[in-house]
């Protein structure tokens, strides 16, 4: 199944099912208005939406409108919960080296994770505003999991029970300001901006042969600027799985129902598959040429973040986001509306009004 969240007034949109080309969607009232009711009665529904998607995806209805990627909000425009790891542990080794940093051993052995802001987060097609260029603005193109309720202390080997979605996403950077926030000891915060996201999420077997119950496979493809960034598998090099990174997280707490668990930077040790981050191209630069060449983003630049299947199909819709200034901005918040941008896509609550 595929689903995606429209603009509707409300500050977190209206569900809808999308088929399995895309080209179309349905609404789900009056069983449910947003993703995250879906999500926190996922056992009650899933029945109910299996029959429902099998219909919709061979017969159209008079409910069935076009499907507009650009016109969709973040899946869950506010979550309850948002938690990164570092599950490609040669994107951390190769960071470190290039600044002269020992790897310690246990990043080997256990995942390092970091939970970041979820009230804020930004659709596929949204304009992102940014303070300074001189804060290093860096995209990081990562794959991620949203899960039903985990009760405390789930094993890896349950763990998977509990993942229902699968997301693409854009986990901001600003690079210039992680040194300082690390060097206190509590950091990320201020070097963590708004997170986006690919407007359409999945269920695990849509990805068919390409999703084994803990990792995705297949090539995310990034542009810069319209130039090819980088393109790396996303089964190679993850060192951590999504059910190990979940039984981590489930230490010592439960998940709600709506966490979405990001495996971090997507990494391969094979260098002519490019990087998923301006920081691992530096780090790269650093370590062959002596120094970095590759400058972070300025206002203007454009990211775009888009997975394929084998028949070369976008999984979960493009991510194409600008850098824009925050100065000239409005900054109050925004509910989302159905008000449509210059370019025929929906304002996200990061418009300005």
């Amino acid at each position: 199944m595929k689903f995606a969240t429209i603009p509707d007034g409300t500050r977190d949109g209206r569900v809808v099912m999308v088929s399995r080309d895309t080209r179309r969607s349905r609404p789900l009232d009056p069983l449910a208005h947003t993703l995250q009711q879906v999500l926190d009665d996922w056992r009650h529904l899933e029945a109910r939406l299996q029959a429902i998607y099998a219909d919709f995806d061979e017969h159209e209805s008079s409910a069935d409108s076009s499907f507009d990627p650009r016109a969709t909000l973040a899946p869950l425009p506010r979550a309850f919960h948002w938690v990164d790891g570092s599950a490609y542990v040669p994107h951390i080794e190769l960071v470190r080296r290039a600044r002269g940093a020992a790897m310690p051993p246990e990043f080997w052995t256990e995942p390092i994770v970091y939970q970041g802001g979820s009230d804020d987060l930004i659709g596929p097609f949204a304009d992102v505003p940014f303070v300074s260029v001189e804060h290093g603005i860096d995209f990081e193109a990562e794959l991620g999991v949203i899960v039903t309720d985990v009760p405390l202390g789930t094993s890896a080997a349950s763990a998977g029970d509990n993942i229902k979605l699968l997301t693409l996403l854009n986990d901001w950077s600003l690079r210039a300001l992680i040194p300082q926030e690390l060097a206190k000891g509590f950091g990320f915060y201020q070097s963590k901006p708004a997170t986006g996201f690919g407007g359409i999420v999945v269920t695990p077997d849509e990805l068919g042969s390409a999703w084994d119950g803990k990792r995705a496979t297949g090539a995310v493809e990034i542009h810069r600027s319209g130039i090819p960034f980088g393109c790396p598998m996303a089964g190679i090099d993850m060192t951590f799985d999504f059910t190990t990174l979940i039984a981590h997280v489930a230490r010592t707490r439960r998940l709600g129902a709506g966490t979405i668990v990001g495996a971090g930077t997507i990494t391969n040790r094979d260098e002519t598959r490019g990087s998923a981050c301006i920081a691992e191209r530096r780090a790269r630069e650093i370590i062959s040429l002596g120094s970095a060449t590759t400058p972070y983003l300025g206002f203007g630049e454009t990211v775009r973040i888009e997975m394929f299947d084998a028949q070369r199909r976008s999984i979960f819709g493009p991510i194409e986001q600008r850098v824009i200034s925050a100065d000239p901005l409005n900054l109050q918040y925004v509910v989302p509306s159905t008000t449509q941008g210059s370019d025929g896509g929906a304002l996200s609550s990061r418009d300005p009004a």
